[in-house]
């Protein structure tokens, strides 16, 4: 009863600071929040605009649905502090999930890293889209066992909010085995979303978030660019720090960058099918979900985000969840790599907001600092596929040889 009472005044604090942290700096690590977000919201409360209905938009529809929310309550509160209380309750709904009783080990540790984890990312993991789909993964994957239809449908939600879950969807199909509950509850919310969608006459920019995100260029962050940064600090003529006002983003270029470009997306892709392909003969061969969920989720989680070209900081936020089920289920096979992803997301705060004009303008620390993160997450990727690779399985495949 003291252990649980303790995490809960420590998820108050931390929520509390990293809140705090929003309106530091001129809002620098909640700048979407406080300037788009708080636009887009008028735009739909007054009915001049519906992003994703009526015109395309970078997110899925369902993203909507935050965003007008605290929209509704801007009479009352400012528009970016309701955010933070928004994802304050989200995430006290699912931390209660998480905690139950206070009874498990292996659930309080995963829980004391979610507190470490929000409050090493600070503002910028709370303040974008990414902070609301975190407590619908986490709660989500906690009940793809006992309760898979619910576990299902927050998954489903949360990718409808903002892609990255679909990870821990797939991960899902193939480790859970009541795949017909996994694929029913996705179904089901697809279905709703798609219809309301049509229904509302914005048929024709369903999928407009799709094609947004495969004409992108190099993010700064992301780790195929740190090649292009090192060449950039280096003089390399051509490789450059540029800015793209449509997207509202830094981007690089360099030698031979639209190659590289055209190539991530299939590269992308290609790595998150073998991946799953792993998990599906791990499953085929009867690993159990408690060995095959974790590492799975976590591979194909860290290759959406080593193998993109885009790589904004709150992309680390998808960490938490997949490490905070492992954790619950395997509390010292899982204790070092949280470890590590605390790091990374410590790492990602310094870098943004407190070192980003540094980086913008190739100092050198501030690039061998991105360089070093990046180099982390692709460690910590190499690590999970061998631990997916390594998955021990309950029968051998049978292989006859006839002469």
């Amino acid at each position: 009863m003291l252990r649980r009472t303790w995490v809960w005044v420590a998820f108050v604090l931390v929520h509390a600071v990293v809140i705090w942290l929003g309106f530091t700096d001129d809002h620098a690590a909640s700048w979407d929040v406080d300037q788009l977000y708080r636009w887009w919201a008028g735009l739909m409360l007054t009915g001049d605009a519906l992003p994703g209905i009526t015109e395309d938009w970078i997110y899925p529809p369902l993203a909507q649905l935050p965003i007008v929310l605290v929209g509704a309550f801007r009479s009352v509160v400012d528009y970016t502090l309701a955010w933070g209380l928004l994802v304050t309750l989200l995430d006290a709904a699912a931390f209660a999930v998480l905690v139950g009783r206070g009874s498990s080990r292996g659930r309080m540790i995963a829980a004391w890293f979610w507190l470490a984890a929000i409050l090493a990312l600070g503002g910028v993991g709370m303040f974008r889209l990414d902070g609301v789909t975190v407590p619908f993964a986490v709660a989500g994957s906690l009940w793809l066992v006992g309760r898979p239809w619910l576990g299902s449908v927050l998954l489903a939600v949360a990718t409808w909010i903002k892609v990255w879950p679909a990870a821990l969807l797939a991960a899902a199909v193939i480790a859970v085995r009541r795949r017909l509950a996994i694929v029913g509850g996705a179904a089901a919310v697809s279905a709703v979303v798609v219809v309301a969608v049509l229904i509302a006459g914005g048929g024709a920019h369903l999928l407009g978030f799709v094609g947004d995100q495969t004409s992108r260029g190099l993010q700064i962050e992301a780790p195929v660019s740190s090649v292009y940064l090192l060449l950039a600090l280096a003089g390399v003529p051509g490789a450059r720090i540029f800015y793209d006002p449509d997207l509202i983003t830094f981007q690089i270029t360099g030698p031979s960058v639209d190659t590289v470009i055209m190539l991530m997306t299939p590269v992308l892709m290609l790595g998150m099918l073998t991946i799953a392909a792993i998990g599906a003969v791990k499953a085929w061969r009867g690993a159990s979900f408690v060995a095959l969920f974790p590492p799975l989720a976590v591979a194909l989680v860290l290759a959406f985000i080593v193998l993109n070209k885009v790589g904004s900081p709150q992309y680390m936020t998808w960490l938490i969840a997949p490490v905070v089920v492992g954790l619950a289920i395997d509390r010292r096979r899982w204790l070092p790599p949280a470890v590590v992803t605390v790091v990374i997301l410590a790492l990602t705060q310094w870098l943004f907001p407190f070192a980003y004009d540094w980086l913008l303008t190739l100092w050198p620390a501030a690039v061998w600092l991105l360089v070093v993160r990046n180099a982390m997450l692709v460690a910590l990727f190499v690590w999970m596929v061998v631990r997916l690779a390594r998955v021990p399985v309950r029968r051998a495949v049978r292989v006859s040889v006839s002469e």
